[in-house]
């Protein structure tokens, strides 16, 4: 007798979430779900065309028989509830009965499974079954699906791209891997294995085959419980932390969620750790009796309920700070010598050598320009905030402002000047942030001019990553990067563009790397925004820096060329101005 059966409708009313497969990850999501629920030890992902074209999961679990496959493509079908009570107490990643169905509408499916006494396969066509027939009986199910999307053309159109739509899958995998050590993973698109775990149970395993060597040396395994939760899994050093917020993985039974409550909190337990903005890489398992959470409050079931929520946050503060102040968090230098140099770009040693020679010429004459760091001078001032001296054209300027001369500079931040219209007061980082901005998106406009990296900078970067990283690769090198794949979890990047200052290339270039992830619905303009309102940031004199009023004049100076001299690329004023009418009208001189 089948054990996939039809909810009753009032048990099918409380849990309904109205499944809507929106891209191939969802239909992935569902089947791997079905497959981890159905006791699988193994489980294979075959993919062609990112899963547009075809979608194939095949696993070693219990299988069904020939009723229960004919039952699973009913809606509300499930093996997993049969009660409200049981709603109380669910331990499955799947329990609605809304997936197969919802998925057998929009595709073309092939099913073949068995339990071992009985197997059948089942072709199905836009939901319609159109042929069931007897199989073999090695033990499994095995699902294919086909021409997603091909009766729902408009969900088709909005399809990404093959790249992005990858991302999606490698990054879900990616997540339940971490999730089930125990569980062997085997990921392949278009014949080329993108992930392949051991499912031996070892997690530090599985961390090794997502982020690679550098990552996993960095990381620190956790444990902690209290009368309600037990958590588990590995933090990183501090000094690997990332831009992305994604770097965080929370896991509760197995189940793969998003909290942005919690991500605060692992975040905060890092505070002074790490520079803000920042997160770490963190995996935690989070294992809880199944009547503390409710998991049917979201479609995706990724947004879960907790009960005594705050109990579990003071057990993550509590393990976390603690185990980050048993460890010596001195990062260790790594320094990419000539042998590395060799490993990154075996074919241009030539080139190395020669630049090499030059670099250390240079960096030998620059060596002597600059003995004394502690008296800074005016020429120090232009080379660190990167403006080139032009000449007074205000033709492309919109507001002239008329020549200020700097008096004094207060709290190390605010430049007092003042000429015949009025007195003006002048945020030093925002104005000199101005400046570089313009200075750089000039650059666009014109050939942008590109620097061959001495050593090549290696990034090591998870899968999905990578991906993203393709697709971007032509909008990337447009902006005078040269970056190539280095092996299946590595880039390189060989040159970069001119307006990134000297001695900052690794750091800059790793943080739009980042940022380049971190956007999942890209947009060139807003990103070239962005990367160079980070750019002029970095490079820009801050606030509490100390500027002798020959500096400040510069900046000054520099400033009223600026087709905005207002505002500094986020908006913040970069000058504010007193009137003499307004002065004399505050000490009553006029009235």
């Amino acid at each position: 007798m089948g054990i996939i059966k039809v909810m009753d409708e009032d048990l099918a009313n409380k849990i309904a979430a109205g499944e809507v497969v929106e891209k191939c990850m969802n239909v992935v999501k569902e089947l791997v779900e079905n497959s981890i629920d159905a006791s699988s030890d193994e489980i294979i992902i075959r993919l062609e065309e990112s899963g547009i074209n075809k979608i194939e999961v095949e696993d070693n679990g219990i299988g069904m028989d020939k009723e229960d496959a004919k039952c699973a493509f009913l809606r509300h079908a499930t093996s997993k509830l049969s009660s409200v009570e049981d709603l109380f107490y669910i331990s499955s990643l799947g329990f609605r009965g809304e997936a197969l169905p919802s998925i057998a509408s929009i595709s073309k499916i092939r099913l073949k499974t068995s339990n071992g006494i009985e197997g059948c396969i089942i072709n199905i066509d836009g939901g319609e079954i159109k042929s069931i027939k007897s199989s073999d009986l090695s033990k499994g199910t095995k699902i294919t699906v086909e021409n997603l999307f091909y009766n729902t053309p408009v969900r088709l159109k909005y399809l990404k791209n093959p790249y992005i739509e990858l991302s999606y899958i490698v990054d879900y995998i990616n997540k339940m891997a971490l999730s089930y050590p125990s569980i062997k993973f085997i990921l392949i698109n278009n014949g080329k294995e993108l992930l392949h775990t051991s499912g031996d149970g070892n997690l530090l395993k599985v961390i090794y085959s997502i982020y690679g060597s550098d990552i996993t040396k960095k990381m620190i395994d956790i444990s902690g419980e209290n009368d309600d939760y037990y958590i588990s899994g590995y933090i990183s050093y501090p000094e690997i932390a990332k831009s992305s917020k994604s770097s965080i993985t929370i896991l509760v039974n197995g189940r793969v969620i998003k909290n942005n409550r919690l991500n605060k909190i692992i975040t905060l337990c890092y505070d002074t750790y790490i520079p803000k903005g920042k997160t770490p890489i963190v995996i935690l398992n989070i294992d809880v009796d199944p009547i503390l959470i409710d998991v049917n409050i979201h479609p995706t079931k990724m947004d879960i309920k907790f009960s005594k929520m705050e109990v579990l946050e003071e057990l993550i503060k509590e393990v976390i700070s603690k185990r980050l102040k048993e460890i010596n968090l001195i990062p260790s230098i790594s320094t990419r010598d000539y042998l590395s140099t060799i490993e990154v770009i075996e074919t241009n040693k030539n080139i190395i050598n020669n630049n090499f020679e030059d670099k250390k010429d240079n960096n030998t004459n620059n060596t002597n320009n600059t003995n004394n760091t502690n008296n800074i001078t005016y020429e120090e001032i232009k080379l660190d905030l990167n403006i080139e001296e032009d000449k007074e054209d205000y033709e492309h300027v919109e507001f002239h402002i008329k020549e200020m001369i700097p008096k004094c500079i207060i709290f190390l931040t605010y430049i007092i000047c003042e000429n015949e219209d009025g007195m003006y007061i002048v945020d030093q980082h925002a104005a000199a942030e101005r400046v570089n901005y313009e200075k750089i998106m000039d650059s666009f406009n014109n050939n942008i001019k590109k620097y061959d990296l001495l050593v090549p900078i290696k990034i090591e970067l998870k899968k999905d990553e990578i991906l993203i990283i393709k697709d971007r690769l032509d909008i990337l090198n447009d902006l005078g990067f040269e970056i190539e794949e280095f092996g299946d979890n590595t880039i390189i990047i060989r040159t970069y563009p001119s307006f990134i200052k000297e001695n900052m290339e690794e750091e800059v270039i790793r943080s739009l790397i980042d940022k380049v992830i971190e956007d999942k619905t890209f947009d060139k303009e807003k990103f070239i925004w962005r990367m160079v309102s980070t750019i002029a940031c970095r490079m820009s004199v801050k606030a509490n820096d100390y500027l002798s009023l020959e500096d400040a004049k510069y900046i000054l100076n520099n400033l009223r060329k600026c087709k905005n001299p207002f505002t500094c690329p986020h908006g913040r004023p970069t000058i504010i101005s007193y009137t003499k009418y307004e002065l004399e009208k505050l000490f009553k001189r006029v009235m």
